[in-house]
């Protein structure tokens, strides 16, 4: 039977799959009971953002990527200026990223591996959210899988659906054919309160779409070179099991 996208990827066809906003418009009491990350992050006007140095052989260009959308989400929450933004890098050989992660030496950590086990609180950690991912690796289909994304605080939760709403944001132009040029065609944001309205268009208007920023950060960024790495037609598979669920 064919079951679509009801099924394990094999690592043959994309991943990429562009969730669909909603209406994300027109509201901007999301949060607001509170002084939210959004808004200290703002008001400190910078954004820290950690990024994790890769130790496979395609590090370097994951790396660029990681380091990319530090600025991309800088763009975002600064109304376009992707300069504001302080970038530490920490190696993929021990937990420091995380651990600055989690006492808000930095805001956001970028290349991150999902790992499922994060996502609970233990006495070393409150739990993390991992955005949807940007790069997925091309391990066979009986092995794990990595998958690469932007971290933040499980208890930053406004903040942790922004910039999952700025990863999808790449991915939905990819799907939508919205470049730079055209980057004002993206949905307004105001749920995030009326300052972030053209967050998404100031993101994209800075990146370019998932294609470009693949591009920029890949030699062989060629569509049919990327594996997981491209747009699922919609009927291809998209299943696979995210690791760190058992030690």
């Amino acid at each position: 039977s064919n079951r679509g996208m009801n099924q394990i990827n094999n690592g043959t066809t994309g991943m990429l799959y562009a969730t669909p906003f909603g209406e994300i418009e027109f509201r901007d009491d999301f949060g607001a009971t509170a002084k939210s990350l959004l808004d200290r992050i703002t008001d400190r006007k910078v954004l820290n953002c950690g990024v994790i140095v890769p130790n496979d052989s395609d590090g370097g260009n994951l790396f660029g990527m990681s380091v990319e959308y530090c600025h991309i989400l800088a763009a975002a929450l600064f109304m376009g200026d992707s300069t504001y933004v302080n970038v530490t890098n920490f190696s993929e050989n021990d937990k420091w990223g995380f651990v600055g992660l989690n006492n808000g030496t930095i805001d956001v950590l970028a290349g991150a591996r999902v790992e499922k086990r994060y996502d609970f609180a233990s006495s070393e950690s409150e739990g993390f959210q991992f955005s949807t991912p940007y790069f997925y690796g091309n391990e066979a289909t009986n092995g794990n899988v990595s998958f690469y994304s932007l971290a933040s605080r499980e208890q930053d939760a406004l903040f942790s659906s922004f910039v999952n709403s700025i990863v999808l944001a790449t991915i939905y132009a990819k799907k939508n054919n919205i470049v730079k040029e055209n980057s004002i065609e993206m949905p307004s944001a105001s749920i995030f309160g009326n300052k972030f309205g053209f967050a998404l268009k100031d993101a994209i208007h800075y990146s370019g779409n998932y294609g470009e920023l693949y591009m920029k950060n890949f030699v062989h960024g060629e569509e049919d070179a990327r594996g997981r790495n491209t747009l699922n037609s919609m009927s291809g598979p998209q299943m696979h099991s995210f690791p760190g669920l058992s030690p």
